[in-house]
């Protein structure tokens, strides 16, 4: 059962109640749960003790009901219908406790349902690692539920059962023990990261980070812009491992193409602290792109939600002059929606491009808009080479844009442009 709580608030909005409800339940099947029943409850304030009001619990209670025992047993022993029920909200440990007590089944936040959608979908160590400190931070003002010494024969965080879902793990020393280890491990993944980075800084080539919300299309715009495969599926956090490819510009220029993890709503603060590592493509990027599904009904407050991330970051001041914003899955728009959505994206302030990343309807503009803004610093240069200096000239049109070329008896005659870290780097070849 998914339940969404909403305060009853003028600035609360219905429509936005039922989007973040139907958002709640994708995020219950991404982990293949089935869901029986799911419903928005409207709070007047939230209980300490249960955050419903006491009705909500026990009308709530009422549709979880309970299987009557087959052979005998206790009915006090009975299995419940409904093994889950997701709180579309934070919920305190003392509120989660209480509520499984009356509901008689595992209750768990949204936090905890993120944490398990991410435990099971990270691949690499990285990712690994980020996940496990996520959810011990989580773990650590709980019960300890399922941890059983950090085993994990089912795979994902471990919130929703597995072998110790009967033991409760009350050694908190051993947690605080691992999450000493998980932050010394992730600070060697982010000096390795910092060491790449500066690797391509002397190459250098300009990083193009995809950042938007959860299932907006940025791993299929990825594969498109850069023509590879990788796993692009219509479901929420499909991608969580970072992913980085060559783009090749109409100028001749190499970039690096970053795919990252989606956002959302609510996103857990635990989460971004631990994705700090990841996140930080987007905090070293030349350009942003932040792709919108301009289809979905919810797209501004998505857009809000997004760009209060990329605050937390610490990106709210620069990321004006770097953000290109991409208005996806036109495909899916109605020919009148279309010709609003441009007219919007002409009056907007920042460059915005409306295309079909499904299609490829659009992604030629998006590209000359990649190339023209990591171009725009370039300066124009006047240089001669003698004929016997075939390897500058290799290195010029490389790492420049060669405009120009006369060859006389004398020299070989270049306009070049070049941006001026390159130019420097030239110009100390002797």
């Amino acid at each position: 059962m998914v339940v969404h709580p909403r305060l009853k608030t003028a600035a609360a909005r219905t429509e936005r109640a039922d989007q973040l409800l139907s958002e709640a339940i994708g995020l219950a099947h991404a982990i293949n749960l089935e869901v029986v029943h799911a419903e928005t409850v409207p709070l007047n304030k939230p209980r300490p003790a249960t955050l419903f009001g006491s009705g909500a619990v026990e009308r709530l209670a009422g549709i979880i009901g309970t299987e009557e025992p087959s052979n005998g047993e206790n009915p006090e022993h009975s299995n419940p219908a409904v093994a889950v029920v997701i709180v579309d909200a934070p919920l305190s440990p003392v509120q989660q406790r209480n509520l499984e007590k009356a509901w008689q089944c595992k209750v768990i936040d949204r936090t905890g349902l993120i944490l398990e959608i991410f435990g099971k979908r990270a691949r690499t160590r990285e990712g690994r690692l980020q996940v496990d400190l996520a959810a011990l931070e989580y773990q650590r003002s709980r019960l300890v539920r399922s941890w059983t010494h950090l085993e994990r024969q089912r795979g994902g965080a471990g919130f929703m059962g597995g072998p110790g879902e009967t033991q409760i793990e009350t050694d908190r020393r051993q947690i605080g023990q691992r999450i000493t280890r998980l932050k010394r491990d992730l600070k060697d993944v982010k000096r390795t990261r910092h060491l790449h980075r500066q690797a391509r800084k002397k190459v250098p080539y300009p990083v193009i980070a995809l950042v938007g919300y959860t299932n907006a299309g940025k791993s299929t715009l990825f594969n498109r812009l850069t023509k590879t495969k990788v796993k692009a599926k219509d479901q929420l956090f499909a991608t969580l491992d970072p992913t980085m490819r060559g783009l090749e510009t109409p100028s001749g220029r190499t970039a690096i193409l970053s795919d990252t993890v989606g956002f959302i709503s609510e996103l857990p603060h635990e989460l971004i602290s631990a994705f700090q590592a990841t996140l930080e493509e987007v905090v070293e990027a030349d350009v942003i792109i932040h792709v919108r599904d301009a289809a979905h009904a919810d797209t501004e407050a998505q857009k809000k939600d997004v760009l209060a991330v990329l605050k937390d970051l610490g990106l709210g001041d620069a990321v004006g002059g770097m953000l290109i914003e991409v208005l996806n899955k036109i495909d899916l728009l109605s020919a009148e929606d279309r010709e609003t959505l441009s007219n919007q994206a002409a009056r907007s302030n920042i460059p915005a491009v409306p295309l079909s990343a499904e299609t490829g309807e659009g992604c030629d503009g998006l590209v000359d808009i990649i190339d023209a803004r990591i171009t725009e610093h370039f300066q124009l240069e006047e240089v001669s080479l003698p004929h016997s200096d075939g390897a500058s000239l290799a290195w010029l049109y490389d790492h420049g844009d060669v405009i120009e070329r006369h060859d006389d008896d004398k020299a070989i005659r270049l306009k070049v442009r070049i941006d001026a870290a390159n130019w420097a780097r030239f110009q100390r070849r002797g």
